[in-house]
C-alpha cells in the first residue's frame, strides 16, 4: 500500500535543505511518496502551513532554530513555528534541528515543544538523519545523541525562558527600552523589571548591563 508523506522543510541555507532533500529521497521506502516543499524564512513557511492547514496538512515539519525573524516580527524562530504547526495541524510530527547543544537550551525546546525528533547538526549524518526519519513515522520521539545525553542527565536546577521572557530578550535586542517594554508586554513595570533582573542572574551577567543580557542570550542561541 503506497504511503504518501507530505513534508516540509525550514531552513534558512538552502544548501542544507537540498542535503535533506537528497538524504529522504534517497532512502525513502518503495511504498512511500514524498512530497516535499521547502522555505527558507519564518514568513514563507508561515504561508505554506496556513496553506497546508486548510488543503492537506504535512505529516512532518523539520524546523531549523534559528531563522531570520517574520517582517512583522511576530514569528522570530524555529520554535514559533513548531508552536504554530502544533496549533494549525496538531497531527504533523515536529522535528527539530539545531547547531545549539547547551544542556538548558535542550531542556527548553523539550519543555516548550515536546519535538517528535530533535536533531542536533554536529551529531548529524545522513544515516541518522534517515534512521530520525523512519523512526518518527512509527514511533517518535527520535532525539539524537546529544539531546539523549543532556535529558537522561540529573539537572538540580532546570533552566527554563519562558515566552514572556523570549518576548522581552527580543524586544531589548531591537533596541527598545526597559521603559517602553509595558506597552509590548501585559506586566506592570516591577513584573518586567523583576524578569529581567531574574534573566541576568540565569546568563550570569555580573555586570548588569542590558547589553551583555543581550550577548549572553545570543550565545546561548535565545536570540
Amino acid at each position: 500500500m503506497m504511503q504518501y508523506i507530505h513534508i516540509l522543510m525550514v531552513d534558512d541555507h538552502p544548501i542544507i535543505i537540498e542535503g535533506y532533500q537528497n538524504t529522504l529521497m534517497a532512502t525513502k521506502k518503495d511504498n512511500q511518496t514524498l512530497v516535499i516543499d521547502t522555505a527558507n524564512t519564518c514568513d514563507a513557511a508561515n504561508l505554506l502551513m496556513e496553506k497546508a492547514a486548510n488543503e492537506h496538512p504535512y505529516d512532518v515539519c523539520f524546523f531549523d532554530i534559528s531563522l531570520p525573524p517574520s517582517a512583522d516580527g511576530k514569528i522570530t524562530s524555529g520554535e514559533d513555528l513548531a508552536k504554530i504547526s502544533r496549533n494549525k495541524m496538531p497531527n504533523a510530527k515536529v522535528v527539530i534541528l539545531t547547531m545549539f547543544n547547551e544542556s538548558y537550551r535542550i531542556h527548553n525546546i523539550v519543555k516548550e515543544i515536546n519535538p517528535d525528533g530533535f536533531l542536533i547538526k554536529s551529531d548529524l549524518t545522513s544515516s541518522e538523519l534517515a534512521e530520525a526519519f523512519h523512526h518518527i513515522l512509527i514511533d517518535p520521539p527520535y532525539y539524537s545523541s546529544t539531546v539523549s545525553t543532556f535529558l537522561n542527565k540529573s539537572v538540580v536546577n532546570e533552566i527554563y525562558v519562558d515566552e514572556i521572557n523570549r518576548k522581552i530578550l527580543h524586544l531589548l535586542s531591537q533596541g527598545i527600552k526597559t521603559r517602553s517594554l509595558i506597552e509590548y508586554i501585559d506586566l506592570s513595570m516591577s513584573a518586567i523589571e523583576k524578569r529581567k533582573k531574574q534573566l541576568k542572574i540565569l546568563f550570569s551577567v555580573t555586570d548588569g548591563k542590558d547589553e551583555s543580557l543581550i550577548n549572553e542570550a545570543r550565545k546561548k542561541g535565545f536570540l
